[in-house]
């Protein structure tokens, strides 16, 4: 009965089909005919044209990303464990080991920069990248920098591959509409150049615990494991979104995509592009949200805007005046819905950026000019220091060793800079630009601190040092000499 019933559904809904075409065709496909010659037969190509354009003309500029070398524990697929238990349930941690991982990403640049997520490169001592071109080559790439705040990251395709590639622009990801159409391209489950279309569901999701900076926009655009690292894309074929994670109890798609704006894009874009590491900036207060109750405490009847419950000693909101239970409500003029916005809008914006912060104090309103100080901004010295147990010298974490090691400003350790030969370091594979966090289980954040912790070693002690290089920590023991 259920096989009849099926069948006749299929033959109503083609007979519906037929009758339609049989009463509409022929006026129909003399207005098509003008639009899309070659579719004068087909109705409903117009429908579908801007979405065939759209996977031709971007699909190129997609790439399929093979990560070789990392130590992401779990799962080969797109997301590292937290990512994949979170939202797909997924299996227990496992320990660490290399591995290799897929993803996405795509061109940015005719040079060959290339956009993905962070948890796809990350750690990866290789890097291979399928083109989409119509070539099929795979090709070399190096890691520019990374941003584990937003789950950004920018690699680039070896020079000798030349300096002409397909690529694909970045739109205002702001100007989205809730119901607009969109269309995802990626490498789900390793099935290359897939395409896939939806529309944007909600706008402005945060409160995931995805990353820490959340301003997701929400797509039912078929979303897959492999798809992470992929372009979310308009039709009019700019990039909104860098597809990043799924909602799911089976592993696969159930209609709920999370993709990061094009708009936050363009901010760690630059700057990876640039300078390979991210600068924010910084207000310096500590927000929570403003309900009823405390709306009618403070004096106000607002219930939108982000309540000050401390303020930074020495930090740029202090300076400016700003205090315990002041209530910012808008700031250059924009409205702050909650807590969330307003320090996603101000990470976004570069340290020094003057902002005006409209707030509302003991019932009343006013204006406070705010210079944004630099967010993790590192007023350590440059201390340089040898071990002359161990064979290398190390030195303090500076802004100039940030930038010259690629390094986030809110790393703690101390940083290799050079390592004597035929010594300890040297035979453990210690190099220059790794970052030295504890010695014998003891944590390191200065010179002075690395100091105090090797000044009773002697000779033939073994020294347990945490080392990290690039994303991957590893222990190293080495005997003093």
């Amino acid at each position: 009965m259920h096989r009849f019933l099926s069948g006749i559904v299929l033959i109503i809904c083609l007979f519906s089909i037929h009758i339609e075409g049989k009463e509409t065709g022929a006026s129909n496909s003399i207005a098509y005919g003008k639009r899309y010659p070659s579719y004068k037969s087909t109705p409903g190509k117009p429908f579908s044209q801007p979405f065939i354009e759209v996977a031709k003309g971007c699909t190129p500029a997609v790439v399929f990303i093979r990560a070789e070398g990392g130590m992401e524990s779990g799962s080969n697929q797109m997301f590292n464990d937290d990512f994949f238990n979170h939202f797909f349930g997924g299996p227990p941690k496992r320990p660490q080991q290399p591995q290799v991982s897929q993803g996405s990403g795509f061109i940015i640049s005719k040079e060959g920069h290339i956009m993905t997520n962070l948890h796809v490169v990350r750690g990866a001592k290789k890097l291979t990248v399928t083109l989409q071109d119509g070539t099929n080559r795979q090709v070399s790439a190096t890691y520019i920098g990374g941003d584990s705040h937003t789950d950004i990251a920018v690699i680039k395709i070896d020079d000798d591959y030349g300096n002409n590639f397909p690529f694909l622009e970045l739109g205002d990801s702001d100007d989205l509409e809730v119901g607009e159409w969109v269309v995802a391209i990626g490498n789900p489950f390793s099935l290359e150049a897939s395409v896939s279309a939806g529309i944007i569901s909600a706008k402005g999701r945060q409160g995931l615990q995805i990353t820490d900076y959340e301003d997701f926009i929400q797509t039912d655009a078929a979303i897959n494991p492999g798809n992470s690292g992929g372009p979310l894309i308009d039709l009019d074929k700019k990039v909104v979104g860098m597809n990043t994670a799924i909602v799911s109890q089976s592993g696969g798609y159930m209609g709920i995509g999370f993709a990061i704006p094009s708009n936050i894009l363009m901010n760690i874009k630059e700057q990876l592009v640039e300078n390979g590491v991210v600068t924010r900036g910084f207000l310096g207060v500590s927000l929570q949200p403003i309900d009823s109750d405390l709306a009618e405490a403070f004096g106000t009847s607002a219930t939108q805007g982000a309540l000050v419950v401390d303020v930074v000693e020495g930090s740029p909101a202090e300076e400016a005046g700003l205090k315990q239970g002041d209530i910012i409500t808008k700031m250059n003029g924009m409205s702050m819905k909650g807590p969330g916005q307003l320090r996603n809008d101000v990470v976004l914006l570069p340290p020094g950026t003057k902002v005006n912060l409209t707030i509302n104090r003991n019932g009343k309103t006013m204006n406070l000019p705010v210079t944004l100080g630099t967010f993790g901004a590192n007023t350590l010295v440059s201390n340089t220091t040898a071990s002359k147990h161990l064979g290398f010298s190390v030195d303090n974490l500076t802004n100039q060793n940030i930038q010259q090691y690629k390094f986030n400003q809110d790393d703690k350790g101390v940083v290799v800079v050079t390592v004597e030969a035929n010594t300890p370091a040297d035979r453990a594979g210690i190099k220059p630009g790794f970052l030295v966090m504890a010695v014998n289980h003891r944590k390191i954040t200065t010179v002075t601190e690395f100091n105090e912790a090797l000044q009773n070693v002697k000779p033939g002690e073994r020294i347990l040092l945490l080392v990290r290089q690039g994303q991957v920590m590893k222990f190293y023991t080495l005997k003093a000499q």
